[in-house]
C-alpha cells in the first residue's frame, strides 16, 4: 500500500503545539526532524563512539506524518495552516510550508533483516540469523543463532567479531563469564557455547533481557531472568549452566555490582563504547577473581589510548592489543 507523506517547516519551539494540533486532525503519529544538539543523558544512549557532524540549530524543525491515499490533501493542508494560523498568536510557527508526496508502505521495523546473511567469524565459528537457511556447514563448525530483534548486536561488526575471537582464545572451559552491556546476548551465547559455566548478563536497556532469553532458548541454552527483590534488586542464583540476564547500570550502581557478584568472575567482556568503556574500568575489577582476563572492544581506534590511560591508572596491566579496520579490542588483567 502507498501512503502520503506530509511534511511541514516550523520551528522547534512550536513542535509540542502542532503536534498536538495535529493529533486533532486525527493525525496518529508523527516524526521531528531538527538540530537541536544531544543531552548527554542522549549520547549515553547512542550506541556510537563518533556523532555526526549536524549542522548548527537554527530552531528549524520538520514534522513529518503519513497519511491514507484516499485523505483529501487540499482540504487536511487548509486545516492545518487554519490551525497554524491559530498557533502564530503563541508561538512563532517558521514558514508553515507543508509538501506532499507519496511513500511505499515498508516493515522499517524488519526490513533490515534482509541484509542479515551468515557469516563466518573465523574457520570454526558461524553467526547465522535465525529466519535463515545455513547452506554450508563443516562438522567442526560452531553455529551461533541470533535474532537480535530491536537489541543491539548481529555480530557482523569489528567489535563484535573481535570480542568473539578474545572469547574463544581465553575460554578454556568452565569459567564464570560476566557480559557488560550484552545487547542481543550474543557474547553471553556464545561464551557458553564455548565451555563457561555460567554467564551473568547486563544492559542498561529492558529490551536486551528478553531479546538475550530468547537468544538463548533458540541456541538451546537455559537464560534465567533475575527477578527483583523487595529492595526492587536483582536476585543472581549462580546456577551453573544458565545465563542470569538483568536491566541496570553497573558503573552507578554498586548495589546491582554487590548482586552480581564480587571475585566471582574469570573473563569479563565489554562490548560497548569507548566512553563507557573508561568509567566502567573504575569498578569493573570488584567482579573479577586474581588473574581474570576484561575483554572491551568497541573503542574506535582514535580512542584507545585514552582506554588503556584509564585501564592503567585503575590497576590494570594490558596484555594485548587486537584490532580490525579502525576499531580495537583491549585485553587486560
Amino acid at each position: 500500500m502507498k501512503w502520503i507523506k506530509m511534511e511541514l517547516e516550523t520551528t522547534t519551539e512550536a513542535v509540542d503545539l502542532v503536534s498536538a494540533m495535529l493529533s486533532e486532525l486525527g493525525v496518529e503519529g508523527i516524526e521531528i526532524s531538527d538540530f537541536v544538539p544531544l543531552s548527554e543523558e542522549d549520547k549515553k544512549k547512542m550506541f556510537i563512539d563518533i556523532l555526526p557532524e549536524l549542522p548548527p540549530d537554527d530552531g528549524s524543525a520538520t514534522v513529518s506524518f503519513y497519511v491514507d491515499p484516499d485523505t483529501d490533501v487540499e482540504e487536511l493542508t487548509k486545516k492545518v495552516e487554519e490551525g497554524l494560523s491559530e498557533l502564530s498568536g503563541f508561538v512563532s510557527v517558521g514558514s508553515g510550508t507543508m509538501k506532499a508526496s507519496e511513500t511505499e508502505d515498508k516493515d522499517w521495523i524488519n526490513n533490515w533483516k534482509e541484509f542479515f546473511k551468515p557469516f563466518r567469524v573465523d574457520d570454526t565459528i558461524v553467526i547465522k540469523p535465525t529466519w535463515e537457511t545455513l547452506k554450508e556447514k563443516k562438522e567442526s563448525d560452531l553455529v551461533v543463532e541470533i535474532d537480535p530483534g530491536t537489541a543491539f548486536g548481529t555480530g557482523s561488526h569489528e567489535t563484535t567479531r573481535l570480542c568473539i575471537l578474545n572469547l574463544k582464545k581465553y575460554l578454556k572451559g568452565g569459567e564464570k563469564v560476566f557480559d557488560v552491556g550484552c545487547g542481543s546476548g550474543i557474547l553471553s551465547v556464545i561464551s557458553m557455547l564455548l565451555g563457561a559455566s555460567y554467564t551473568a548478563a547486563v544492559d542498561i536497556d529492558p529490551i536486551a533481557v528478553g531479546v538475550t532469553g530468547e537468544n538463548a532458548a533458540v541456541n538451546k541454552l537455559t537464560a534465567l531472568i533475575c527477578e527483583k527483590d523487595g529492595g526492587n534488586l536483582p536476585v543472581f542464583t549462580k546456577q551453573n549452566g544458565v545465563i542470569e540476564v538483568t536491566d541496570g547500570n553497573v558503573i552507578e550502581d554498586a548495589a546491582l555490582r554487590a548482586r552480581v557478584g564480587r571475585s566471582e568472575y574469570d573473563v569479563v567482556v565489554a562490548n560497548i563504547l569507548a566512553d563507557v568503556i573508561i568509567p566502567l574500568s573504575a569498578v569493573v575489577r570488584e567482579f573479577m577473581k586474581p588473574g581474570a582476563v576484561f575483554i572491551s572492544s568497541g573503542i574506535i581506534n582514535t580512542k584507545q589510548a585514552e582506554v588503556e590511560r584509564a585501564l592503567k591508572e585503575n590497576g590494570f596491566e594490558i596484555v594485548e592489543v587486537v584490532r580490525q579496520n579502525d576499531w580495537v579490542s583491549i585485553v587486560a588483567k
